[in-house]
């Protein structure tokens, strides 16, 4: 499996995490000049623009600490152009989702970092 397509899993399998816990899919890999932002979700509170993290372990280090803050910019400067261009009453929140997964036929370990920045 190449690095796209285990990046395209690591991102369905959180789509999927989130949509059981409520979230609707407002758009999957959404790009713009800035970059890309993975998942964008919403409930009835928030606007959600999701980092997803795809790892075979967290020995070297934890999924999360490779969304430097440059990364950070990046989808920030991307959400407020989405924002721009999609009205919303909702808050606007940035989560990271790590998916822990050592292969394509092991039980993946999600976790899900709340406004992680």
């Amino acid at each position: 499996m190449n690095s796209k397509e285990r990046g395209n899993l690591g991102e369905n399998l959180a789509l999927e995490y989130l949509t059981n816990k409520g979230f609707a899919v407002v758009a999957k890999g959404w790009r713009s000049r800035f970059g890309e932002i993975d998942l964008i979700v919403k409930d009835s509170k928030y606007i959600v623009f999701v980092e997803v993290k795809l790892r075979k372990n967290a020995n070297f280090a934890a999924a999360r600490e490779f969304v430097s803050k440059s990364k950070q910019d990046k989808i920030r400067s991307t959400a407020k152009l989405w924002l721009a261009m999609h009205r919303t009453d909702l808050q606007p929140r940035f989560d990271v989702i790590e998916v822990y997964m050592q292969n394509e036929s092991s039980i993946p370990e999600i976790n899900h970092i709340i406004n992680a920045f």
